[in-house]
């Protein structure tokens, strides 16, 4: 997993609350347990004018114009603005993995689900949560500032914007050091590998039977 220390990027402004899991990344692509390849069809129902299926090309596919991911301003944006309960619906961690694939790393909002909000941190995600009155001030500059970017720092906790405003926020000590060193389940497990193999040894030869 790629580590997350600081994040200076374009936002894209999705101003809708209670957006579910199946709005981020439909069912019928939960047919692939693959990471990767998602990215296009993120918001697939928001951002298309037909259905998306798994593998399909989706170059020539009518887009809805109006949807934000689609507007020329807002391409390779790497944070999210949303409002409150994002991510609630399903547990799919088919979820994160889209916004992941399609470049997004951090996203901001007032609540997020908390089945959603873990799989963000396991899959490399910070989820950020700020005041209805910050996310005002974030959404009302996203949208009148044309290359809005703001700076994301995790290590200091920290939020700011092109002026210089600066937003606090929480974030669970474990959780943070996850982030900052890159580390998954499976990188948590292989911190253990010498005391793993130690205990695979020992019980080998404490019970050879089981073997």
């Amino acid at each position: 997993m790629q580590a997350f220390t600081i994040l200076n990027g374009l936002v894209v402004p999705l101003d809708r609350a209670n957006v579910d899991t199946d709005a981020i990344i439909p069912k019928q692509f939960l047919k692939s347990i693959k990471r990767t390849g998602y990215g296009p069809f993120l918001f697939d129902e928001w951002r298309y004018e037909d259905v998306g299926q798994p593998e399909m090309d989706c170059t020539h596919r009518p887009i809805r114009k109006d949807f934000v991911l689609n507007q020329a301003r807002y391409q390779g944006a790497k944070i999210m603005l949303a409002r409150e309960n994002f991510g609630c619906g399903s547990s799919r961690e088919h979820a994160p993995w889209a916004i992941l694939d399609y470049g997004i790393s951090c996203v901001i909002a007032p609540s997020f689900a908390d089945i959603f909000n873990n799989n963000c941190f396991k899959n490399g995600i910070l989820p950020v949560i700020l005041t209805d009155d910050e996310m005002d001030v974030l959404f009302t500059e996203t949208t009148t500032t044309e290359g809005y970017k703001i700076t994301v720092d995790l290590e200091s906790q920290t939020v700011t914007t092109p002026s210089g405003q600066r937003f606090t926020f929480e974030v669970d000590d474990f959780r943070k050091h996850c982030l900052l060193n890159g580390l998954d389940d499976i990188g948590l497990s292989l911190q253990a590998s010498d005391n793993i193999r130690a205990y695979e040894k020992e019980r080998k030869e404490s019970a050879p039977w089981l073997f």
